[in-house]
């Protein structure tokens, strides 16, 4: 588009030009005018201090000392050589959003769609009840001015190059503001802490409204801090020091890299923004990652079961299944050879098989949370059963895995006779992040409400029975925006650089869909009524099913900084189970509390035989370890792992249909 300064004859020329060959003559007219004025003027001294005017001469005797707030070498941007940048960006950014609008002309994305979460009718609640107490407003804002008062006066101080005392500083972890800049120069500080200080002001204001309901209170307080985490100065380019820098240093390819990165982006999402985290292309399956040695010995339409080969002559006699959530695929646990717990596990003398499931489409739409449990657990265990001869077998449930081990093995005690029949003996348990209590899920209860349920439901059948693996990977990622959405942000299309290979961001971003029946008894059964709590609240196969029928040894792994499981409800279940059970806490989150691989030394973990009441009379009386905690785990294993036994190979019996990882895992979704 010609600017309102174009003549006719100009705008006749672009009419005829190439795009690129107008784009390059307005690049050298603009290169050429910089020249020129450089050369009819002396070279300008500028700091961060002068604001890019003229400095005064330097005393010829001695330089003076350079003050903190000048010590990074940070060069402010020339005016003229700042509007000759936006243009070459403007430009190119054009040719780049026309061809990718030529290439994808279907109908408008999901973003687009109305507010299933009714989260303006929360915030116009948030705002009806604040209005009705205005002293709560009046002190917030008063609050508020006099930390600014207290900012400003610290800025001036650190103007003249007196350090000063910053009035707010950013939580512990938080890695935006690492830049030195943040730190050292005066306006970027100024810039940071006035973000913090109304950051603060917003959500403090939130939690001040009362008689708001719990659902209301949670989605108003977790989207105030979507907000307060999409505003942050270090996501715009002018306000971010790094990628300024950046920026003039590199005539602005970052910026028009960063746009072809997140033109692939939507394009790779089919008009939805899917983030490459992990630098696509970077992973294969059975090469790098899913790398274990094993065979597939068995498969339904649901599954594929995998027996890993062993490494050490001698096994423990009974089996060990994994019994992996359906929401994510299975090779968390088996990444790469350095923090595979898989391989682990099979260098500790188990015979290990693992679910690798299928990932669902419309094919799949009737499979229900019944059918989890007799085509996936039940059918597992009984062709473990076949494979090895042992009438015994461990299992280990993680996430969604565990609260469908529980639901089994309460519908195994209610079914009695009426159980599906040759399958060997649950002889352990192992709970890996599980909840059975929904009562208090943390911020994923955000997202379950009857309008949000309803229009998942619509969704799902709009889209052929199944929930596009795209809505849970952009539901887990708002769970930690800041790690998952805006750092990859930053620096995918603000910095224009490739994201780094990395293993677990690749896994995270290899979702698989859910079948739309088994997803709606889920969200509406567990998470929205809490029924699997309740004796006979739900049943498995026609038979009511009560946990506190369990009897089956419990060993339950939780995490202190999960936020998909939160670990004090993850703990109710120490108090429904009839049979022995030990808890564990592990220090960190959902995956990395999980998969902490003993010869990484990371993190840590707490033990406590006693199962008091209330978690936290177990936080206060548990004894701290260093280190991983999947040693503790095996002492507590070897109870009920058996006798020494030689070694089994994986199809030894004759049925093998293929190589581990198999084909089902390699289906993507996204």
């Amino acid at each position: 588009m010609a600017s309102p300064r174009t003549n006719n004859k100009t705008k006749a020329r672009k009419k005829t030009a190439n795009p690129d060959d107008a784009l390059a003559a307005l690049k050298a007219e603009m290169k050429a005018k910089i020249v020129a004025m450089n050369d009819s003027k002396p070279p300008v001294k500028t700091s961060p201090r002068t604001n890019g005017k003229t400095a005064p001469p330097a005393p010829a005797a001695k330089a003076a000392p350079a003050s903190p707030a000048e010590a990074p070498a940070f060069h402010w941007p020339d005016p003229a050589e700042c509007t000759a940048l936006l243009l070459k960006i403007a430009g190119h950014s054009q040719n780049l959003v026309q061809s990718f609008l030529e290439k994808n002309k279907a109908g408008p994305s999901s973003l687009l769609n109305p507010d299933p979460a009714h989260i303006g009718q929360a915030f116009m609640q948030l705002t009806g009840n604040l209005l009705n107490t205005p002293q709560k407003i009046i002190n917030a804002q008063m609050s508020l001015w006099q930390d600014y008062v207290q900012l400003w006066q610290s800025t001036l101080t650190k103007m003249t190059g007196q350090p000063a005392q910053p009035v707010v500083q950013p939580p512990a972890g938080d890695k935006r503001f690492k830049d030195e800049a943040w730190q050292n120069l005066w306006l970027f500080d100024y810039i940071k802490q006035s973000y913090l200080l109304t950051a603060r002001w917003a959500q403090d204001l939130v939690k001040m409204a009362d008689g708001l309901d719990p659902k209301t209170s949670l989605k108003v307080d977790f989207y105030t801090r979507q907000m307060v985490d999409a505003i942050a100065p270090t996501n715009f380019w002018l306000t971010n020091p790094e990628v300024l820098r950046t920026t003039m240093e590199s005539g602005g390819e970052n910026l028009i890299k960063g746009l072809e990165h997140l033109l692939a982006d939507l394009e790779h999402g089919k008009g939805d923004l899917l983030i490459d985290m992990a630098h696509r292309g970077s992973f294969h399956y059975g090469e790098n990652i899913a790398t274990t040695r094993g065979k597939v010995v068995f498969q339904n339409e649901l599954l594929q079961l995998i027996q890993y080969a062993p490494l050490t002559e001698q096994v423990h006699k009974t089996p060990l299944l994994i019994f992996p959530p359906w929401i994510n695929k299975y090779y968390i646990l088996d990444l790469r050879e350095k923090n595979s717990m898989i391989r682990w596990l099979v260098q500790q003398g188990h015979t290990v098989f693992c679910i690798s499931w299928a990932n669902p489409d419309e094919r799949l739409a009737h499979i229900n949370f019944d059918d989890y449990m007799t085509s996936g657990l039940l059918a597992a265990i009984k062709e473990i059963k076949r494979a090895t001869g042992e009438n015994f077998v461990n299992v280990v449930g993680y996430c969604i895995g565990g609260t469908l081990l529980a639901s089994a093995l309460a519908y195994l005690k209610a079914a009695g006779n009426k159980a599906p029949k040759d399958l060997p003996t649950i002889s352990s348990a192992t709970y890996f992040v599980t909840l059975t209590d929904f009562a208090d899920t943390g911020d994923v209860s955000v997202f379950i409400d009857e309008e949000q349920i309803s229009a998942i439901e619509k969704k799902m059948a709009k889209n052929g029975g199944y929930l596009d693996a795209k809505a849970m990977h952009t539901t887990f990622n708002l769970l930690r925006s800041n790690d998952l959405i805006w750092s990859f942000v930053v620096n995918n299309y603000l910095l224009g650089k490739e994201p780094f290979p990395f293993d677990l961001l690749s896994w995270n971003a290899d979702s698989t869909n859910i079948p739309a029946a088994m997803h709606s008894f889920y969200l509406r059964k567990l998470y929205m009524e809490n029924k699997l709590i309740q004796p006979g609240g739900i049943s498995m196969k026609g038979a009511p099913i009560d946990l506190r029928d369990i009897t089956t040894p419990s060993f339950l792994i939780s995490a202190q900084e999960d936020h998909i499981a939160p670990w004090k409800s993850t703990y109710a279940a120490t108090q429904m189970y009839k049979g022995p059970v030990t808890f564990v806490l592990a220090k960190s989150g959902h995956i990395a509390g999980v998969v902490n691989h003993p010869a990484n030394s990371k993190y840590g973990y707490y033990t406590n035989p006693k199962c008091p009441p209330h978690p936290d009379d177990w936080l206060k009386e548990a004894k701290p370890h260093d280190g991983s905690w999947w040693p503790y785990w095996m002492e507590w294993m070897k109870t009920y792992a058996g006798e020494m036994v030689p070694a089994r190979q994986p199809g030894a019996d004759g049925i093998a249909i293929e190589d581990a990882p198999g084909s089902y895992v390699r289906v993507r979704a996204i």
